[in-house]
């Protein structure tokens, strides 16, 4: 437990969490809507700090990030918690519950993981996934500080809900985000995550002007966020804002936590990803295996330079710095 960065004391004896958009006016003995940040004794406490559900070494591709040091593996770490309660979590077991209600944490200083890192083979970094990484905050910043001092990559997996002064100077740390952008509805936000669109939207633009290799995934559900027009409009909005070359994986349903709807029809994947195509230079398909949607060829060329089965990766076209090798283009950061 570590007393939490970015609140303040309220006239009313509340305080007031600073970290993410909800901004949850907590009372004595209570918690904010992730569970996960405590009032006691009117100071504001991260209770997860340091307390692992899991740690392993990853495929980088498992992020996904697909255009950010392929064929390399990262350490993955997680705890519990999480700042939305989306009906459709595929990991609910872990961030809908506490660390007075998950069993099955172990204990670990910021040094032991960057140490641990250093002795795993082929691995460029850390990565902070699982469960959503903003809600142990200081745990993140702390470690991808010592990370960062030893030459490792930090990677965020988030649903970018993140408060605008903490997202920058977390930046100063982390080198690529996946960010989760569930839906361009704000109504599905409020209702399915609870939690509003906009403030995602704005972060996204910031990771963006901060000059971070950022990756997108969009998660389709069954008449719930596949509606064609509404996804158009995210690819647009994604062009514009972010750039055509923002990766995007379009991913699989399956029924989970409380929502039982079919999983997501291999038609309407294949509908989407060649509407996001027309956008975007660069999109895949995810939780469902495809004789497309997996490869990368150079936009430019043409060239197939990355050969994909699974989370088997195959650089056949690419150089050290990570351009094509027939044309010159980049496509991956290295």
């Amino acid at each position: 437990m570590k007393e939490a960065l970015y609140y303040q004391k309220k006239d009313n004896g509340l305080l007031e969490c600073n970290l993410c958009a909800h901004n949850c006016q907590i009372s004595e003995g209570n918690y904010g809507i992730c569970k996960s940040r405590k009032n006691i004794g009117s100071k504001l406490f991260s209770e997860n700090y340091g307390k692992i559900c899991s740690i392993a070494s990853d495929p980088i591709e498992k992020k996904p990030l697909y255009h950010y040091h392929s064929g390399k593996y990262i350490l993955s770490i997680g705890s519990v918690a999480c700042n939305m309660k989306c009906d459709f979590c595929q990991n609910w077991e872990i961030s809908q519950s506490n660390v007075n209600e998950y069993f099955y944490l172990r204990k670990y200083q910021p040094q032991q993981i960057v140490d641990k890192a250093k002795l795993t083979k082929n691995n460029i970094g850390i990565a902070y996934t699982y469960n959503e990484p903003t809600i142990w905050y200081e745990f993140m910043l702390d470690t991808a500080k010592i990370a960062t001092e030893n030459g490792l990559k930090n990677v965020m997996v988030t649903n970018g809900y993140i408060n605008p002064k903490p997202l920058k100077e977390l930046c100063n740390f982390i080198d690529a985000f996946n960010v989760d952008l569930k839906s361009f509805d704000s109504s599905f936000y409020l209702k399915i995550s609870k939690a509003k669109l906009q403030p995602i939207l704005e972060n996204l633009k910031t990771i963006k002007k901060r000059n971070k290799h950022l990756e997108l995934t969009n998660l389709v559900i069954p008449s719930v966020n596949d509606n064609v027009n509404v996804f158009e409009e995210m690819m647009k909005w994604i062009a514009n804002e972010l750039g055509e070359k923002t990766v995007l994986h379009i991913s699989r349903y399956f029924p989970r936590y409380k929502m039982t709807a079919a999983p997501t029809p291999v038609s309407k994947l294949l509908e989407l990803y060649n509407i996001a195509k027309q956008y975007l230079n660069y999109v895949y398909l995810g939780n469902v295996s495809l004789s497309e949607g997996n490869d990368t060829f150079c936009k430019s060329c043409g060239k197939l330079v990355i050969i994909r089965r699974d989370y088997l990766t195959k650089i056949i076209g690419i150089s050290e710095n990570g351009s094509c090798s027939t044309c010159g283009t980049n496509v991956i950061t290295n």
